[in-house]
């Protein structure tokens, strides 16, 4: 297909897609050049899903017209995108983890045949390696031995093997290091450099305005935004996604006479991945750890909360002495866990709302050993109401509710739940746009302001300045430095990326 002076690489002409009575894309235009990077926005809900699901053949539009180059096109499903040069990188990575990496890259190729001819497989999955920076993987290395990061590299590799004219990446940096989110973006901007429109849909927004030529914004199934980033601030791009200018909760100062509990941390270890981690951490108070992806943060928490039997150290809630590798034991003296996969380790997602947020309140709400009831629903309702989940969906399954408001469900468990002293939350913002991680974040200093102990780990640097009260920065396991309200992000940067050796 020639690519004409002037022709966008993408056109999108009053595309619209309904489901019932929800319209969830409604008229939307957009136009794409060949080698641009363009960033698509909007909360949870706006219609980026949908319209991403049809460009992948996955749903088809009920008006408008989608063209490749000029030409309209007409997708029976997925294989047909496929076919017309539309390769899609979804969020959830779908690699073949015992398989290697040639046999991943060729898989599922419309007319490849390279599986039954292991050399030639081997051979152009290589090139493709190479073209996103991977040169020094091994074809046949399995899946399951690579990083994440690379993993998602070998996503992106694949998708270039379908002679992508279009590229769409779906929060593509979610469980990614800093390092390993810069490699994902020299690959992109490669990728683009040859010619390749790409769409990215990300809601880490400092992303978008890093790499992107141009951005779209949809809200409410809407197109309300479509600028260069240029002359684009995080603030505007905030208020296009939210329709409103989101005002920053402002941090409470503590006063030591609010704090009645404390967890003591000494010398908290896990063979191999974690040094020695000590803190004094108080009731009424927001404690970030801040550190790329296993850098620790995580492991102390998991450590912490009874999940990790090779943990040693002493650690104190109070006057008790909490049994380090007893999950069920902590979680009865007042320790709640939120894991940073809500989907692996967190949710049922088959079953209801009010389940899932009833589900670590069973003692208060059973009668005579049985579960359910007026006493469920009542407390269903109560722990919707304060974690801000829509009280009239309760009995719709968790899962079909937005990624912001499946992690409001899951912290709900733990609130208004005089039992729980300590919420230790991983990542609790991971996927979540930026209207629902405010809530979030405010959920988790109500829970403060309630005198429980909260403490976080993420790997956003944003999220630890805008959350945390006191950060205490991790790498390689130990504990670099303890910061204050008031820190930068250039300090806390640093701090991870340069310095060497431990606590401060």
């Amino acid at each position: 297909m020639s690519e004409a002076a002037g022709t966008p690489r993408l056109e999108l002409r009053s595309l619209a897609k309904s489901f019932g009575a929800v319209r969830a894309v409604r008229g939307v235009s957009l136009a794409i050049a060949p080698g641009e990077i363009h960033g698509l926005c909007g909360h949870n809900g706006a219609g980026k899903s949908t319209l991403i699901n049809m460009l992948a053949g996955n749903v088809a539009a009920d008006a408008g017209e989608i063209l490749l180059d000029g030409e309209p096109l007409s997708f029976a499903g997925p294989r047909d995108a496929q076919r017309a040069g539309i390769a899609t990188v979804d969020q959830e990575l779908s690699l073949v983890p015992t398989l290697s990496v040639a046999e991943n890259i060729v898989l599922g190729q419309v007319g490849a045949g390279l599986l039954r001819h292991a050399r030639r497989a081997r051979r152009r999955a290589a090139e493709l390696l190479a073209e996103v920076g991977l040169d020094d993987v091994d074809p046949d290395t399995a899946v399951d031995e690579l990083s994440i990061g690379t993993r998602q590299l070998v996503e992106i590799a694949r998708a270039l093997g379908r002679e992508a004219r279009l590229l769409i990446l779906d929060e593509p940096t979610a469980t990614l290091t800093e390092v390993e989110i810069e490699q994902v973006f020299r690959a992109v901007r490669g990728v683009a450099a040859r010619g390749c429109a790409v769409i990215f849909v990300s809601h880490r927004l400092g992303e978008v305005l890093g790499l992107c030529d141009r951005v779209t914004v949809m809200r409410d199934g809407e197109r309300v935004l479509d600028a260069d980033v240029g002359g684009l601030s995080a603030d505007a791009l905030v208020e296009a996604i939210l329709g409103e200018h989101l005002q920053p909760a402002p941090h409470r100062a503590l006063d030591p006479r609010e704090s009645t509990t404390a967890l003591s941390v000494e010398s908290l270890a896990i063979p191999g991945r974690l040094q020695g981690f000590s803190a004094t951490l108080l009731g009424g108070r927001v404690y970030g750890l801040a550190g790329q992806v296993g850098a620790g943060a995580s492991d102390v928490l998991r450590a912490l909360a009874g999940l990790v039997p090779a943990a040693t150290g002493r650690v104190r809630l109070g006057e008790r002495r909490l049994p380090l590798g007893n999950a069920a034991a902590i979680s009865s003296c007042g320790v709640g866990f939120v894991s940073g996969d809500r989907k692996a380790e967190g949710l049922f997602i088959s079953r209801s709302i009010l389940e899932n947020l009833t589900v670590a309140q069973l003692g208060r709400i059973a009668r005579g050993g049985r579960i359910g009831g007026a006493a469920e629903r009542r407390r269903g309702r109560e722990l919707a109401a304060a974690a801000d989940v829509p009280t009239e969906r309760l009995d719709e399954p968790v899962g079909v509710l937005s990624g912001g408001n499946q992690q409001k469900a899951l912290l709900g468990r733990y609130l208004l739940h005089s039992g729980v002293e300590v919420l230790l939350v991983d990542e609790p913002t991971r996927g979540v746009d930026v209207g629902g991680r405010a809530a979030i974040h405010e959920l988790l200093r109500e829970a403060a302001r309630q005198g429980q102990v909260v403490v976080f780990a993420s790997s956003e640097l944003d999220e630890l300045l805008e959350l945390g009260e006191t950060i205490i920065t991790m790498r390689s396991g130990r504990v670099i430095g303890t910061y204050a309200e008031g820190t930068t992000r250039e300090e806390l940067l640093s701090d991870l990326t340069h310095r060497e050796g431990a606590a401060a």
